[in-house]
């Protein structure tokens, strides 16, 4: 069966039951699970569906556009395994802060059976978790198309109002130098964020550890954790900073 018909397949099960499972789609295709998780991130990188771990969903274009839902698939497990490392500093009735970072996006499938609040300027993940456990609140102000986020003074107003416990945050670049944007907005937002957290969260691959942009907006120091698959030669450089390192494999 060549891809074209294992696409139509695909995309006809995706809108009867709006998820495939890998195992379940290569015994149904008679395909190997390599052949199926490739098939599923070509057909992510075309838009067509969201990829999960272990599989896929159906893309609603109502709910979280294209662009950012195939930003948060790309390097999907190594996100995910961040994301599972980050939930077990999540308890039930935990207030926490999440930004509009497409792996901290990711952390969304990992949380909805908690109680907990989640603060938010991000709308995918306000979308991700309706109607489930967790209570929801949203952060308003200028609406920004291209992070699907609110940003500006509004929001940074809204977000000096509340106090959460934990804040889970993602950043363009973080070395032992501090934390780097590469925008105004997105750096103010995150700063807003730390300054009203106890605790905060860095989640990133190691693509991000060791980078620095041309925006840095906060010193090392003022977060506690990053969460992150780097290895201890791109880790070197914190050894002498107060940071939390959590590794994932």
């Amino acid at each position: 069966m060549n891809f074209q018909k294992r696409k139509q397949k695909i995309m006809e099960q995706l809108d009867r039951t709006g998820e495939v499972d890998i195992k379940e789609l290569a015994a149904e295709l008679d395909i190997s699970e390599i052949t199926a998780r490739r098939d599923l991130n070509q057909l992510a990188n075309d838009g067509l569906l969201y990829r999960t771990h272990g599989g896929a969903m159906k893309v609603d274009p109502l709910a979280k556009p294209h662009d950012f839902v195939n930003k948060a698939a790309q390097n999907a497990n190594v996100k995910d395994s961040i994301c599972r490392r980050a939930v077990e500093h999540i308890n039930d009735g935990d207030i926490i802060f999440m930004d509009c970072g497409s792996t901290v996006f990711r952390l969304c499938q990992f949380i909805k059976h908690k109680k907990i609040k989640v603060i938010t300027n991000s709308l995918p993940v306000i979308y991700e978790l309706q109607n489930c456990s967790v209570s929801i609140n949203i952060i308003g102000g200028e609406f920004n198309n291209e992070r699907q986020a609110t940003h500006g003074k509004i929001a940074n107003e809204h977000i000096a109002r509340y106090r959460a416990g934990k804040a889970f945050l993602g950043v363009d670049g973080i070395s032992a130098h501090g934390l780097f944007a590469n925008s105004e907005l997105e750096a103010e937002i995150t700063l807003m964020y730390i300054h009203q957290s106890a605790y905060t969260y860095v989640l990133c691959d190691d693509s991000k550890v060791g980078k620095e942009t041309y925006l840095k907006f906060a010193d090392i120091n003022q977060v506690e954790a990053i969460i992150t698959n780097a290895d201890d030669q791109k880790l070197a450089g914190f050894k002498d900073t107060a940071l939390t390192i959590l590794q994932v494999v």
